[in-house]
C-alpha cells in the first residue's frame, strides 16, 4: 500500500508522486529555475518585486503570491521544497530557514553572500537532513565526468596546478559589463519603485537608499549583496576542480586586483590557492583569472586555437594536461590534439547524470544524493568566497598572504581578514 506521506509525518514522496514546490525570488533566474521543473506542482510563489516577477507569476495563476518568504514559509506547510533565487545575500536566511521548516532547498550560487554563512548553511543541512542542491548546472555536464575519470585513472599524472578563469564581469569579450563593478555609491536617492518592497529586498544588509544601480540583477557587483565576476562564474568553473581534485579548504591564498573600491568589486583580478595533499594526491595551486585575465599561453596549444577568452580551465600534471573550454567544465581534452586523437579514455565508471533539476527533483522523491549537495557546495563556496576577501582586502594589503584556518574559521595572521567573514545583520534578521 502507498501511504500518504502526511500519515507517517516522515516528509517522503513516493516518485509517483509530484512534488509541491515555491519559488523565492523569481523574476530573473529563480523563474528560469522554475521553468526547469515544471513537472512538479508549483503552488507557491514569493518576490519582493511584483513587477519584475509578474512574468513568473502570470505563468503560474494557481500558485499562491506572498512578498515575505517567512510568511509563505508559516503559510504553507504543504511545500515539499523550495527554489531560491534571490540576490546571494538573501541565500543564507532563507535557505536555514527553509531547511528548519522540514523543506528541501534547492538555492542558486553562490551558496551564500559570506564565507561564515556558507559554514552555516551546510551545517543545517546536514542536521535537517534534508535534499539540498546549489545552482551550479554544469555539476550535470557530462565533461565533469570524463574530467574525474581522466584524472583518477592517472591519464595526467599528479596534477599539482590548476589555471580557472572567466571574462565576467566583461560581455563575451567586449568592454560592456554584465553589471556595474569599480564604482562608488550613487548620491542621488529617486522615489522606491511602487512595485518593490525596498526594506524586504535589502533584508539583513546594511541600509541604503534605493537605487536603480542595485537593482534589478546590477547587485551582483556591490560587496554588500553579491561577489562579482568569482561568485558568479567561479562557483562554475571551480566546482569541476573541487570535484575531480577532492579539494577542501584551502591553506593559504593571495589576491591581485585592478582598483578596489570601497563598496564594489574591482574590473579584474587573480586569486591563488595553496591546496594541501588529499589521500594519494599532492598539494596543488590553483589560480583564478577574471575579468579577462588569462593564464600563460600552455606550450602545448596547437597555433591555430587561442585560450578560449570567455571561461576555461587548464590542469596541469607531470604527465600531460587537460584544456577546458566553456563554462563548468563542459569540453575537456588533451592538449596537444595529437594526444588526444591518440587517447584511448578509460572505461566510464561514473555514474551519469539525468540533468541538473531532475537530479534534484529525484533526490526529493527518493533521497538519492545530488550532485552539488551543500556538503560540496557549502566548502566550494567558502574557499570562493575567501577569495573575496583577499581581493576587498587588497585596498589596504595588496597580495598579503593569507593564512586560512578551516576548523577556526579564521584567518591566522591578518586580523583584518576576519571583520570580511561575516557582518551584523540588519536588526530583525538572523540565521
Amino acid at each position: 500500500m502507498v501511504v500518504p506521506r502526511c500519515v507517517l509525518g516522515r516528509g517522503q514522496v513516493p516518485p509517483s508522486e509530484k512534488l509541491h514546490l515555491a519559488g523565492i525570488g523569481i523574476g530573473g533566474q529563480g523563474g528560469a529555475d522554475l521553468e526547469e521543473m515544471q513537472s512538479e506542482n508549483i503552488v507557491a510563489l514569493c518576490d519582493v518585486d511584483s513587477d519584475y516577477a509578474a512574468k513568473t507569476f502570470a505563468k503560474y495563476p494557481k500558485a499562491k503570491r506572498y512578498g515575505d518568504y517567512r510568511e509563505m514559509l508559516e503559510k504553507e506547510p504543504g511545500v515539499d521544497a523550495v527554489v531560491i533565487g534571490t540576490p546571494d545575500h538573501q541565500h543564507a536566511i532563507i535557505s536555514v530557514a527553509a531547511l528548519r521548516h522540514g523543506k528541501h532547498v534547492y538555492c542558486e550560487k553562490p551558496l551564500t553572500r559570506t564565507v561564515k554563512e556558507a559554514r552555516i548553511v551546510a551545517q543545517a543541512a546536514q542536521e535537517t537532513r534534508r535534499v539540498t542542491q546549489m545552482g551550479n548546472q554544469g555539476m550535470a555536464f557530462e565533461g565533469n565526468r570524463l574530467l574525474k575519470e581522466w584524472i583518477w585513472s592517472g591519464v595526467i599524472g599528479a596534477v599539482q596546478e590548476v589555471h580557472v578563469w572567466s571574462d565576467r564581469p566583461t560581455h563575451r569579450g567586449t568592454t560592456r559589463l554584465w553589471w556595474p563593478q569599480a564604482i562608488d555609491r550613487p548620491k542621488d536617492t529617486p522615489p522606491v519603485p511602487p512595485s518593490l518592497d525596498w526594506n524586504l529586498w535589502l533584508g539583513p544588509a546594511p541600509w541604503r537608499p534605493y537605487h536603480p544601480a542595485y537593482v534589478p540583477f546590477k547587485w551582483r557587483g556591490w560587496w554588500d549583496f553579491g561577489s562579482g565576476g568569482l561568485g558568479d562564474m567561479g562557483i562554475h568553473n571551480l566546482a569541476p576542480v573541487f570535484s575531480a581534485l577532492k579539494l577542501g579548504a584551502p591553506t593559504s591564498l593571495t589576491a591581485t586586483s585592478t582598483p578596489v573600491f570601497e563598496e564594489t568589486v574591482p574590473l579584474a583580478a587573480m586569486v591563488h590557492y595553496e591546496f594541501p595533499a588529499r589521500g594519494a594526491m599532492p598539494p596543488v595551486k590553483v589560480h583564478w583569472y577574471d575579468g579577462g585575465l588569462l593564464p600563460e599561453r600552455p606550450e602545448e596549444l596547437e597555433n591555430d586555437r587561442v585560450l578560449d577568452p570567455e571561461d576555461g580551465i587548464l590542469f596541469v600534471g607531470d604527465k600531460g594536461k587537460i584544456l577546458v573550454e566553456g563554462w563548468g567544465g563542459q569540453k575537456p581534452r588533451l592538449i596537444p590534439s595529437s594526444r588526444h586523437a591518440q587517447f584511448t579514455p578509460p572505461a566510464k565508471t561514473l555514474p551519469r547524470s539525468m540533468g541538473h533539476y531532475q537530479e534534484f527533483i529525484h533526490a526529493c522523491k527518493t533521497n538519492a544524493p545530488t550532485e552539488s549537495h551543500f556538503a560540496f557546495s557549502g566548502p566550494l563556496t567558502e574557499a570562493v568566497l575567501l577569495g573575496s576577501v583577499a581581493i576587498r582586502l587588497g585596498r589596504e594589503l595588496i597580495g598579503q598572504k593569507l593564512l586560512w584556518d578551516s576548523t577556526r574559521l579564521r584567518v591566522t595572521n591578518v586580523p583584518e581578514a576576519n571583520g570580511l567573514l561575516h557582518y551584523d545583520y540588519r536588526e530583525g534578521w538572523t540565521l
